[in-house]
This record gives C-alpha cells, sequence and structure tokens, in this order.
C-alpha cells in the first residue's frame, strides 16, 4: 500500500528528500505523516501534513524538515535540510484513512543515515 523511496547514506548538513507512494488516491487519506526509529529507540512522530494541506511537526525537526503532498502522483514528501547525526533512522511512512475504524497503512521504511 505504502512505499518509501529516497533514504540513503549523507553528510552532517546536507539535504534529502524522501517519497512514500500511496496505492490508493489522496483523496482517501485523512493524514498522511512521518515517522521515524533510530536502533534501540521507540518510534517518533516526525510530521504530518493532513487533507486540507495542513502541516505539523515534531520540535526535533521544525525549521528543518517539510512535508508535501502531490495528489496526482498519489505522494507524500519530506524534504529534510540541514540534516544532523541524530536524525539517523529508519523513517516510515503512514497514512490515517479512518485509524479510529483501524483503516491505516503503514510503509516498511527507507534507512537514512547521516554521517561523515
Amino acid at each position: 500500500q505504502l512505499v518509501e523511496s529516497g533514504g540513503g547514506l549523507v553528510t552532517p548538513g546536507e539535504s534529502l528528500r524522501l517519497s512514500c507512494s500511496a496505492s490508493q488516491s489522496l483523496a482517501s487519506i485523512y493524514a498522511m505523516k512521518w515517522y521515524r526509529q533510530a536502533p534501540g529507540n521507540e518510534r517518533e512522530w516526525v510530521a504530518t501534513i493532513i487533507s486540507s494541506g495542513s502541516t505539523d511537526y515534531a520540535d526535533s525537526v521544525k525549521g528543518r524538515f517539510s512535508i508535501s503532498k502531490d495528489s496526482a502522483k498519489k505522494s507524500w514528501y519530506l524534504e529534510m535540510n540541514n540534516v544532523k547525526p541524530e536524525d539517523t533512522a529508519t523513517y516510515l511512512c503512514y497514512a490515517d484513512v479512518a485509524a479510529s475504524l483501524g483503516i491505516e497503512y503503514w510503509g516498511k521504511g527507507t534507512l537514512v543515515t547521516v554521517s561523515s
């Protein structure tokens, strides 16, 4: 249902763009999100964009990361700027279609490693 791409090895201070491709129309999704999970850590919410286009960010990435969506491509993105070593994690995309009814989807993740 959801497939992430764009991860890789990046040097601190550089930029990276992650993509999440959905198999269904974005019109059926209320909220599109990015989470991340570093080894040994709990999964952490990173950013959200809802159907109206409103966005929200975790304090740890605010001002550096940007979430966007492209309905025509059935995709949403995470633009990561000025990355730091602590951004190293597997990044997963999440779709809330009707989470209260259990209709939600997760991607398998893409690994981002920030290292010099």
